[in-house]
């Protein structure tokens, strides 16, 4: 197993990360386009990490224009070998109230405008989904949130819808049928391409409303998630910091990315061409060499 490297992408309301030291924004260019913005390397309690503001800094990326194949090719470059995604979420369940913290292990992917996969030309690649996210990394973000007092939930499954509208009511109606926990609009491709690129995955979800079902919450604005967003952005900086320290103490010795490209490759190696080998070279390189 290769030494292990968190990264973090932050979505909205985490635009950057406080009280770390060396801290350098690098731009890196990818085969697959332009990222969100710029990569943060930094060190915290001595230890390497890389941040990427999902929405870029400003939030000027809609979430169906976000450049997710890029993003993860930017962590894959600078040796990142686990990913917590932090997002903000609207709450589908009546005890998810605003504030709470979701360490998802589940997706539904209602996403319909996105380029889903790195193996889109010529080289033709099966992972699998079925556990989407890392046990390991969510039991570290669990203990950071126990720690930190944060409330949250282990365990729920998060759909992801398109946007960037918020959802009609019988969406939202629909969603909740499916016992879904929240809803939002970016781990999708995200986790997937992670998968695809052997990095351990955990989406730790932060709740800034309830959609569109609740009687009372029934008209989400901006406004006020903004407000929840600022408070769940210092207890995500918080919960960071905590991962990072113990991060390593959690087991991740099955964990479903290590390796899987072992056995998802369908393409005759004969058919691969130089140019897709090295378009695939931080991604695949491991298993196309």
């Amino acid at each position: 197993m290769k030494k292990r490297k968190l990264g973090i992408i932050g979505g909205s309301g985490l635009y950057k990360m406080e009280g770390f030291e060396s801290t350098k924004w690098k731009k890196i260019k990818t085969s697959w386009g332009n990222p969100s913005d710029d990569v943060m390397t930094a060190k915290f309690n001595g230890v390497d990490i890389c941040f990427m503001p999902r929405h870029s800094r400003g939030h000027k990326i809609s979430p169906t224009n976000i450049n997710f194949r890029a993003n993860i090719d930017v962590m894959k470059q600078q040796g990142v070998t686990d990913i917590i995604s932090v997002s903000a979420v609207g709450s589908l369940k009546e005890n998810l109230s605003p504030g709470t913290f979701v360490i998802v292990d589940q997706f539904i992917d209602r996403t319909f405008s996105r380029i889903k996969t790195f193996f889109d030309e010529e080289i033709v690649a099966h992972v699998s989904m079925a556990k989407p996210t890392s046990k390991g990394l969510g039991e570290c973000c669990e203990s950071a949130l126990k720690k930190l007092n944060i409330n949250y939930q282990m365990g729920g499954t998060y759909v992801v819808m398109e946007g960037p509208q918020f959802s009609t009511l019988a969406e939202s109606n629909l969603y909740r049928s499916w016992k879904a926990d929240v809803i939002g609009m970016t781990n999708m491709p995200e986790a997937k391409l992670a998968r695809e690129a052997e990095i351990r995955y955990c989406t730790v979800a932060m709740v800034t409303d309830y959609d569109c079902w609740h009687s009372e919450h029934d008209e989400v604005d901006v406004a006020m998630v903004i407000k929840t967003l600022q408070k769940n952005a210092a207890n995500a900086q918080n919960m960071v910091k905590e991962v990072i320290r113990t991060f390593e103490n959690f087991s991740i010795d099955k964990d479903p990315a290590n390796n899987c490209l072992d056995t998802a490759i369908i393409t005759d190696p004969k058919l691969r061409t130089k140019k897709t080998i090295k378009k695939l070279r931080y991604i695949a390189g491991r298993i196309l060499k």
